[in-house]
């Protein structure tokens, strides 16, 4: 054990660590102690969490003046608004269909640029901070169905372009992107949120279709990319991506050089919870090179992962310097993107949606 850490401070900085999800659409007090006893990362917002525009702008609000009270750090407020099948804000919200609509528009770099900026706009006047979008796996033949209508093109450089598109505009709007499924799901003939895949493809049809798209998102200054749930045995013999060292580590971080947050999928999904208990499989991802660990519904399990890696670290398993790390890239970001940290305005969210006739799949 290393007697010089203290292990209420190193507890909750492995808290930092963590995104949870939480019961409905009130702040409830499972996730008040978990923001201030453990000094929770981020929270995840889903359809159960959403009633109404200003309902949220207050949920947001709440969360944030708890965190802040209780470490001095705000919160990332993450959703999943990528259009189509994938939409946790609906109306009043601005709607859109989707990638692959973006992608068969008649002018599909408009059509992306009009989902990201009107995305953005919206999301940042709730002061939701994170989306998990854009999809950067590339559409294939005999794809899951998971993924129907979430990919934007069958061609690596046409994804690579719209990506591009969508993170830049959502960034500059104070919104984060996150790259999803690295190193891509295209080929997946399972669904992850049951099952495991393994994703058969040679080295040379990774290098040159399913990497370049997120090389693209390294270019374009990506805030986060997100792990896929499969196993790749061109690049990693049995680990799925995100418990792999060489996927994430060696290829994500020194061989594309990617400098921003990797998030978990979630960990409670099948393809990881069928063959690990969720504490073994947060302390995996960790040392593989993940800095926001996601867990998107049972919140004792993030606290059993939280002291899973904290002993781990006292015990010399996990070295302090690997949590340094990730907590800088933590900082850095929520400096960048959510200092200084600007009180959610609800007369502008209430006459935003009184005022704006909300967009409804048009695209250009």
């Amino acid at each position: 054990m290393n007697p010089t850490l203290d292990v209420t401070e190193l507890t909750q900085n492995i808290g930092r660590l963590f995104m949870a999800g939480l019961a409905g659409p009130e702040v409830d007090s499972d996730t008040v102690d978990l923001i201030q006893s453990y000094h929770l990362g981020g929270i995840i917002i889903f359809s159960r969490n959403i009633k109404d525009p200003l309902q949220l702008a207050r949920l947001c609000s709440d969360l944030q003046k708890i965190s802040l009270e209780a470490s001095g750090y705000p919160l990332f407020l993450a959703i999943d608004q990528e259009g189509g099948r994938v939409a946790r804000l609906k109306p009043p919200f601005s709607q859109f269909p989707g990638n692959e609509a973006i992608g068969n528009s008649t002018n599909p770099e408009e059509s992306a640029f009009r989902y990201a900026s009107i995305t953005a706009k919206e999301m940042a006047l709730v002061r939701l901070n994170m989306n998990l979008a854009p999809v950067m796996d590339v559409t294939q033949p005999d794809m899951d169905s998971h993924l129907l209508g979430r990919t934007f093109s069958h061609n690596p450089s046409v994804v690579a372009k719209l990506g591009e598109i969508v993170i830049e505009t959502l960034q500059q709007g104070g919104v984060m992107a996150v790259a999803k499924h690295f190193p891509g799901l295209g080929r997946s003939n399972l669904d992850p949120h049951l099952d495991l895949p393994t994703v058969e493809v040679p080295l040379e049809e990774m290098d040159s279709v399913h990497l370049p798209p997120f090389g693209a998102a390294v270019a374009a200054r990506v805030s986060a990319i997100m792990t896929s749930h499969a196993v790749y045995p061109a690049l990693e013999p049995r680990l799925p991506a995100t418990l792999s060292r060489n996927i994430l580590s060696n290829l994500l971080r020194e061989q594309m050089n990617f400098g921003g947050l990797i998030i978990s999928d979630d960990l409670e999904m099948g393809a990881i919870a069928k063959d690990k208990e969720l504490a073994e499989a947060s302390a995996d991802a960790f040392k593989a090179g993940v800095d926001i660990l996601l867990v998107c519904s049972n919140q004792r399990l993030v606290v059993g992962s939280i002291e899973n890696i904290r002993d781990k670290v006292l015990r010399g398993q996990i070295p302090e310097e690997r949590l340094q790390e990730s907590l800088e890239r933590i900082e850095k970001y929520k400096k960048r993107f959510l200092c200084p940290f600007k009180k959610t305005s609800l007369r502008a969210v209430e006459s935003y949606f009184r005022n704006t006739a909300y967009t409804s799949g048009q695209l250009v």
